[in-house]
């Protein structure tokens, strides 16, 4: 992606951390990354399809920059922590017409990087095929619903601590909760 490209994505995710999607013009994001209007058609077709390519490129960059994760609460944290950097935009679009696009692709994302992390771990490696994906999809659509009642909610609670909270419950209530984490070498993923 070119820096042009680029700084047209990033006005648009500063405009919508700032107004509602439907509130944003062309013309407020040309006037925000300094293009003209030709410049933002030559690289987009229009605000639906640049929304689309914004959230594929955060979905990319949040993949991307994943590093390696100790415990699945570490992998919830993550999601929550990318989810929160991005609260109000993400409510702009979860109340918009493209949220279907939006909800697709971050649980595209999701699944990526839980089944990253599931390729990752020595104790799945015993289980089957079926029985990995069983998994990756059983913490997919529960992240997934998650992040969904948040914005249901206008992401008033926090998120991250939701999940760290979860992950504490699941530890006491099921001993079979197969990724604990060892709270004294809570080491940072990196």
């Amino acid at each position: 992606m070119n820096r042009t490209s680029t700084a047209i994505l990033e006005a648009f995710w500063e405009l919508l951390e700032e107004k509602p999607y439907h509130k944003i013009t062309v013309n407020d994001i040309v006037n925000r990354c300094h293009v003209n209007r030709n410049t933002f058609y030559y690289h987009f077709q229009d605000i639906p399809t640049l929304t689309s390519n914004s959230i594929q490129k955060w979905v990319e960059d949040v993949i991307e920059n994943r590093g390696t994760f100790g415990s699945t609460e570490k992998v919830l944290v993550y999601i929550a922590e990318e989810c929160t950097k991005r609260k109000k935009a993400f409510l702009h679009l979860y109340h918009s017409v493209q949220r279907d696009i939006f909800l697709n692709k971050f649980s595209q994302m999701q699944y990526a990087i839980l089944t990253a992390y599931a390729d990752s771990v020595e104790q799945n490696r015993a289980l089957s095929a079926k029985e990995k994906e069983a998994l990756i999809r059983y913490y997919k659509c529960v992240s997934v619903g998650i992040v969904t009642d948040w914005l249901d909610h206008n992401a008033a609670y926090d998120l991250k601590d939701f999940y760290e909270e979860l992950c504490v419950v699941f530890q006491k209530t099921d001993p079979a909760f197969p990724y604990r984490t060892d709270k004294k070498n809570d080491a940072a993923y990196t």
